[in-house]
């Protein structure tokens, strides 16, 4: 069933907008807000992560207990499809970067530095860094609304992929430091393995001995963070030039673009492998 829901989930995402009325976040952020102004809660940031995270996934767990000896596990589908769906990330990322690669394409620096705060929320001090950045960019969003998120929903169920997508919530809409850092670290846990499983995706269908170069000393490293480590090895498997203006920069992120599709169809075959064989 699980092969099934994934890839109902990428029949939706192409053909369908019910990811856009699946993924409401409102309530949730409203509580958030109300654990964090309650004086008895707004000081123990474990018990508002348990609260709020914690909570929802053990009444996941028991719906789904209860659904899945039923019908052959059927009953359950819906569910498991909905938690994906509203498990991924926020947004579409070739859209949000429609406006940078237009500008960027016509060599309006200016403009491309304008779009890539306000549609982005990215700031650089030359164009090289700019680009860079929106590569990186790129390459996380990728990563944390689509890889990470299938990742843990094949490995450990939706229980896992619901769990990775509020702590990504309180981490970046907690408004009090040590709940953000709290979040952060969780997180960070949830990123180790996914990260460099894709990264080792992206030696398979890149540049192998880039990705191996760059990263190999940095496998086992737990403290260079999720984002930095997938940017590397995305730049070493696309083999990407010096950033530059024009046609060429706006072909760096055709070419990681293409990289992350090629990563995901590997994905989806060993998945499939993997159903067929056990």
């Amino acid at each position: 069933m699980y092969f099934l829901v994934l890839l109902l989930v990428l029949w939706i995402e192409k053909f369908s907008a019910w990811r856009r009325h699946i993924q409401q976040d409102g309530f949730w952020l409203r509580e958030l807000a109300k654990a964090e102004a309650n004086p008895r809660l707004s000081a123990r940031p474990w018990a508002i992560l348990m609260l709020l995270v914690l909570l929802p996934l053990v009444l996941l767990a028991l719906l789904l207990l209860v659904l899945e000896p039923v019908a052959y596990g059927w009953l359950a589908l819906p569910v498991h499809l909905l938690v994906i769906i509203y498990s991924l990330g926020r947004g579409d990322v070739l859209a949000d970067l429609g406006p940078f690669r237009d500008a960027w394409r016509r060599g309006d620096t200016q403009g491309a530095y304008h779009v890539a705060e306000r549609d982005l929320g990215l700031e650089a001090e030359e164009g090289g860094d700019l680009l860079r950045q929106v590569q990186g960019y790129q390459l996380w969003q990728a990563y944390e609304g689509f890889f990470a998120v299938i990742f843990w929903y094949a490995l450990l169920g939706p229980v896992a992929a619901l769990a990775y997508r509020l702590l990504a919530l309180a981490a970046e809409n907690a408004s009090t430091p040590v709940l953000r850092e709290r979040a952060e670290a969780i997180r960070h846990a949830f990123d180790w393995l996914p990260v460099r499983v894709l990264a080792a995706s992206f030696s398979l269908v890149g540049n192998f001995v880039g990705v191996s170069r760059v990263l190999l000393h940095e496998l086992l490293n737990w403290d260079i963070s999720a984002r930095h480590y997938i940017e590397l090895a995305g730049r070493a498997a696309a083999e990407l030039p010096e950033p530059s203006s024009g046609d060429a920069g706006v072909a760096t992120l055709d070419a990681l673009w293409q990289l992350l599709v090629r990563a995901a169809v590997l994905w989806y075959a060993g998945f499939a492998v993997w159903t067929l064989l056990f």
